[in-house]
């Protein structure tokens, strides 16, 4: 069974790498019954910046970018049953976790989250998940 690459033109492709340079990342795989999303940031899907620099905002950026590309595959929050999350800083704990639940409205996945230097500078937040089909 082979492995289907899935990407979301309306979400940016990570990778932090130079923009002039193609990323070596897909933004999704599909193997099976699963879907694996790379992490995503709070970047703009057309100028690849960060698009703020308060939390909440950061998180919502990057879990609409999450959605774009769990679209694109036929999949929604609904599907996520695993997300893992990277935080800058542990006091920004509070607020993200308010905007995640504004943003998922009430699905629930398994998390976890981590306090771990995203990568880019200015990226506060990272996130990755794992979404299943039937």
């Amino acid at each position: 069974m082979p492995k289907q690459i899935v990407t979301a033109p309306d979400a940016p492709t990570t990778g932090f790498t130079d923009r002039s340079t193609p990323s070596p990342l897909a933004q999704a795989i599909r193997f099976g019954n699963t879907l694996f999303v790379s992490g995503q940031g709070p970047l703009d899907p057309a100028t690849r910046e960060v698009v703020s620099t308060d939390i909440g905002e950061q998180t919502r950026r990057t879990l609409a970018n999450l959605r774009r590309i769990l679209e694109a595959a036929g999949a929604t929050f609904a599907n996520v049953v695993n997300m893992r999350v990277a935080l800058r800083r542990a006091e920004d704990f509070p607020a993200f976790n308010e905007a995640f639940r504004e943003v998922l409205a009430g699905e629930k996945v398994t998390r976890t989250c981590v306090v771990a230097p995203p990568h880019r500078k200015g990226v506060d937040v990272e996130i990755d998940c794992i979404a299943m089909f039937d």
